[in-house]
């Protein structure tokens, strides 16, 4: 919708790897306008994860340095922070930490998603709108793995 605005929006990912996603080919057809830029390190402790936990911090840390740089070059109208809430929730961020960063996003971007399951209260209660997408059946449940074009 911000794209059809004519307006411009940025993702940092927080959470998602190397590897390529259907977002990254949606991205490489709405440039420049639409860009997305990876500082996660893949899944954190599962599907043979075998990097530290600072590793991982040390990730999430690099993915708040590199929006807070890119929305101080006033490029950007949206800020989506894809999967932060599983940040906080796995230790890579501290809530006070994100909600600090909020505010100063808030007076460089006109708006900021942030995504993942399980937002901490703290972030409901800072935000304007809240909306919960909530996983009610998904194949994964019974072994089977991510379908390309549906979950990635």
């Amino acid at each position: 919708r911000i794209i059809g605005a004519n307006k411009r929006a940025l993702m940092v990912q927080f959470i998602k790897g190397p590897w390529v996603s259907g977002e990254d080919k949606f991205a490489e057809r709405l440039g420049p306008d639409f860009r997305i830029i990876k500082t996660g390190k893949g899944f954190v402790g599962i599907l043979g994860d075998k990097l530290s936990i600072e590793e991982h911090q040390s990730a999430a840390e690099e993915g708040l340095w590199i929006a807070k740089k890119e929305i101080a070059s006033g490029s950007w109208h949206l800020l989506v922070l894809d999967e932060i809430h599983n940040a906080i929730a796995l230790g890579l961020l501290g809530t006070a930490q994100v909600i600090a960063f909020l505010d100063y996003a808030k007076e460089k971007v006109e708006h900021v998603i942030t995504t993942g399951r399980n937002a901490p209260k703290e972030i409901i209660d800072h935000a304007d709108l809240v909306t919960e997408m909530k996983e009610i059946k998904h194949p994964y449940q019974i072994g089977r793995f991510a379908e390309k074009g549906l979950d990635f």
